[in-house]
């Protein structure tokens, strides 16, 4: 379910002093109730999991075109570092996050880990449409349970990146962000990972 930027904004994630100029894209809460101990789990399950794979032929369609696009486009090459418009967000971390985990790196997406806490997991994306963190969070509420949250933020490069995050914004909120959570809310019932 789609939440509201206050979700995120309000509470006082470590994601807002390293991130500071990206602009907040989505915040989804993620069906994945459990106790205070479980966010390592979900850390691993959203680590382990991927687009490619999911069971939407939608999403799975949207992505191998996303693949393709930047093939073609040269978006996804090794020479990022010259398309970027920022350091990577490693550059930017405190010392006590510096020496701590990062975190798994993700499976089957092109995403680094920055950072990983008893409550939050950061990841990031650099290509040629944007510089991304995928942010993780693990929250609790008011029946004290706890459940996942994720976010994305932003820093689109120049005029492509803005059109780009335009363009897919309706595919992401009708397509893939719900795909998403199904396939997040069937794997943390099996119990995976």
């Amino acid at each position: 379910m789609r939440l509201p930027e206050t979700a995120h904004t309000s509470r006082p994630w470590r994601i807002h002093e390293i991130a500071a100029g990206f602009r907040l894209e989505d915040v989804w809460e993620l069906p994945t109730p459990g106790g205070p101990d479980d966010f390592p789990r979900l850390v691993r399950l959203i680590a382990a999991g991927g687009l490619s794979d999911n069971p939407s032929a939608a999403v799975r369609a949207l992505w191998a075109i996303r693949l393709k696009a930047g093939e073609l486009f040269g978006w996804d090459g090794p020479d990022n570092s010259k398309k970027r418009a920022a350091p990577t967000l490693r550059d930017r971390l405190p010392p006590d996050l510096l020496s701590g985990p990062a975190g798994p790196g993700h499976a089957t997406l092109p995403f680094t880990p920055l950072y990983l806490t008893s409550d939050e997991w950061a990841a990031e994306l650099v290509n040629g449409t944007v510089h991304g963190v995928m942010h993780i969070g693990w929250v609790g509420d008011a029946a004290g349970g706890y459940r996942g949250q994720m976010a994305v933020l932003v820093q689109p490069n120049g005029q492509l990146g803005a059109a780009y995050m335009a363009f897919i914004k309706p595919l992401r909120h009708l397509i893939v962000y719900p795909a998403l959570t199904r396939q997040i809310a069937q794997a943390w019932r099996r119990g995976r990972p």
